[in-house]
């Protein structure tokens, strides 16, 4: 009787977990075929496509120099091997190992990566024209 409740129980679990997916899914679905019998009846109209479909601009991300990316990224992982070194279990220091070379090559990748972009930033500066307006 028991085994009856508990496979009834992962069952529920189961069915609530995985039903937001499958509603997002037939969504998605409905409006791409939607989406689909648009534009196959304005071709077949002869409108043209570009009034029918509108894409929008993707939004910009403010993005940094990648060095200072990698850099965090190295200090992230190494704060995440000290913890798993505090753990003290035999399996953590595998896992320390493996974290601490991934943040010792972050942080050399990004020292890497700051000595290309400050020479980069150098010969931009020096290739931009003095302003006529200056003079």
């Amino acid at each position: 009787m028991d085994d009856i409740v508990t496979g009834i129980q992962v069952l529920i679990i189961l069915v609530g977990v995985t039903s937001p997916i499958v509603v997002v899914g037939v969504v998605y679905y409905l409006k791409k075929r939607l989406e689909h019998k648009q534009i196959m009846a304005a071709i077949e109209k002869g409108m043209p496509l570009s009034e029918l479909v509108q894409r929008k601009p993707r939004p910009t991300v403010p993005t940094g120099p990648a060095w200072i990316r990698y850099l965090s990224g190295g200090i992230l992982m190494f704060f995440i091997a000290f913890g798993y070194l505090l753990r003290g279990m035999m399996e953590a220091i595998f896992v320390t190992s493996v974290l601490l070379g991934v943040a010792v090559s972050l942080v050399i990748r990004s020292i890497l990566y700051r000595k290309y972009y400050l020479k980069s930033q150098s010969a931009n500066q020096n290739d931009v024209p003095p302003d006529k307006d200056a003079a």
